[in-house]
């Protein structure tokens, strides 16, 4: 069996399909991982996400923060659309309760221990090893896939706390979690997560590191792979690899053969979307 981990898709369906023929994807013998945010930003959010559920057991989709959006947005009430969103078609189409209810109970974390790899959206805090990340995961997503699970989209959105302690409890260990996995970039030098800074490098700024160059951090050895961080490029450290580059702005989409590490990838053509500063 190969394994594909495939960057942040926001509604880009052609560049998958195109890059599913370049693999010669065959869903009898291969499996495919995707980075998180299905949705948003791109022309073909709802198709996007019929043609991953569709895909049933041959695929895999971890939670970003703009899958959260959508589910806030249509459950939350209180997460207006934005004015690059493109998410209404979903909100309005007739299967939006099941596309809706699947995507809710994705994980925020996937371990497969057999090949070696973990995904996640964002990344893993410093100050977890990957035994601790897969139980904050597993706390999260028992949330969101609970029967109170309107009351945490409506209570995770925020910045603090910004630094882990297992003393958190209730919403804001909730909220840290979220941010962990599906906004982390930076942390600052004692260790809590920096939101603001969404550039490769920071000229100057030794205070803030990315979460996988922090010294000390727990996960190191672990391979991961994750999205997010489109500028970054496709950039591997120690074992981390890049994924998302950043197709939704007229980069290009990109898979990872998680058995040999390469790389394959199809042009996005002009941006799909006005990129955000």
């Amino acid at each position: 069996m190969t394994v594909y981990a495939i960057g942040d898709l926001q509604g880009c369906l052609d560049p998958l399909q195109r890059l599913l023929e370049r693999i010669a994807f065959d869903p009898a013998s291969d499996r495919l991982w995707f980075c998180g945010d299905l949705v948003n930003r791109g022309p073909a959010s709802l198709a996007t996400l019929r043609f991953v559920h569709a895909l049933g057991d041959t695929a895999v989709s971890v939670l970003g923060n703009h899958d959260l959006h959508l589910l806030a947005t249509a459950w939350a009430n209180n997460r207006p659309q934005k004015s690059r969103d493109t998410l209404h078609e979903i909100l309005e189409a007739p299967d939006r309760l099941e596309l809706l209810e699947w995507l809710r109970r994705r994980p925020l974390l996937h371990h497969d221990a057999a090949i070696g790899f973990t995904m996640v959206h964002a990344g893993i805090p410093p100050q977890w090893d990957l035994d601790e990340a897969c139980s904050a995961a597993r706390e999260l997503e028992a949330a969101l896939g609970g029967d109170s699970f309107i009351g945490v989209l409506r209570q995770m959105y925020g910045e603090r706390p910004d630094r882990w302690s297992p003393d958190l409890e209730g919403i804001d260990r909730l909220r840290f979690i979220v941010n962990a996995f599906t906004r982390m970039r930076y942390v600052r030098a004692d260790g809590s997560l920096e939101f603001e800074h969404k550039g490769p490098e920071i000229p100057g700024d030794e205070s803030l590191t990315p979460w996988f160059r922090f010294p000390g951090r727990r996960s190191a050895g672990q391979r991961i792979v994750f999205g997010h961080w489109s500028t970054l490029g496709e950039m591997t450290h120690e074992g981390v690899f890049s994924l998302d580059t950043g197709c939704v702005w007229g980069g290009r989409l990109t898979a990872l053969r998680l058995d040999d590490r390469t790389r394959h990838s199809v042009e996005c053509g002009p941006g799909l979307a006005p990129r955000a500063r």
